[in-house]
């Protein structure tokens, strides 16, 4: 069994979908997270295969992202952008016949995971929300370089913000230099740059400002949710899954020590069998 590339029609646009284990009940939707280059495949190449035996499992470049089509015209802010991805993933859902879903959503895809909950509650049943922005937070300095690449990109820069998303630099050293090529020539696509730079434009922090879910919304959600983080996580701190954790009616919360912001990666079989558990075990 292998992942499966295809180009979906979602109205005007198209999405690239990776997809694993077609047939199987339920559905699982993983949603990418927002750095430079990223893609559904990059964020969930070992994820697809660990749970397609047991799952329909899709992972879809978010519009503006990979061999998606990017929105005409292109939104400004990553406000106007959530509602181009809210569409994007509820008419790939109609498209498809999936009725419900889980979420996993990494990093951004854990705040558009929130407000499709938000948007569409009847849609989706459990949700992992891994290293999720969406809440108040403080921009960090490296999810500020992240957004701000174009300001000056280059191999060099790219292979810095690579080595931030895991905890021990040793784990990717031998494959850094692949990654960041790899990377790179991915995020100077000019319609990858152009979608990007409307994404975050500056101040940044008010776009990070832009994604919080009120309290108030938050409190309304009672899907279940595993809220995970990396302990170490420089990107995106880990009180962020604290402040759900107390909110969120039915979370719990898997923290994993000597971690960044890479949980899929650098604790993948770890992290696939906490999934695993998650969405088999009785509520």
């Amino acid at each position: 069994m292998e992942i499966v590339t295809t180009k979906v029609q979602n109205g005007s646009h198209s999405t690239n979908l990776h997809r694993m284990g077609t047939g199987k009940q339920p559905t699982i939707l993983f949603l990418h997270g927002s750095g430079p280059g990223a893609t559904a495949f990059s964020n969930w190449q070992y994820a697809l295969p660990a749970l397609a035996n047991e799952y329909d499992c899709l992972a879809p470049d978010l519009q503006g992202y990979g061999d998606s089509d990017p929105p005409t015209p292109l939104p400004v802010g990553v406000r106007s952008w959530m509602r181009v991805w809210i569409d994007q993933i509820l008419h790939l859902m109609d498209y498809l016949n999936i009725a419900k879903a889980h979420l996993v959503g990494n990093s951004l895809g854990g705040a558009i995971a929130l407000h499709l909950l938000i948007a569409a509650p009847d849609r989706f049943e459990r949700v992992v929300l891994m290293g999720a922005v969406g809440v108040p937070c403080q921009l960090t300095p490296e999810l500020d370089r992240i957004w701000g690449f174009y300001t000056d990109p280059s191999v060099a820069a790219m292979a810095q913000i690579i080595s931030w998303f895991a905890y021990d630099e040793n784990f990717i050293k031998n494959q850094l230099q692949q990654i960041a090529h790899m990377r790179y020539e991915a995020a100077m696509k000019p319609h990858i740059r152009r979608s990007f730079e409307a994404m975050f434009p500056a101040p940044r922090q008010q776009q990070l400002d832009d994604l919080v879910i009120p309290d108030s919304a938050l409190r309304r959600i009672h899907h279940p949710v595993l809220l995970v983080h990396g302990r170490n996580d420089g990107i995106v701190p880990v009180e962020t899954s604290y402040y759900l954790l107390e909110r969120l009616a039915t979370a719990q919360l898997h923290v994993y020590s000597q971690c960044s912001h890479w949980i899929q990666i650098e604790f993948r079989e770890s992290f696939h069998q906490l999934l695993l558990d998650f969405f088999s075990a009785k509520l």
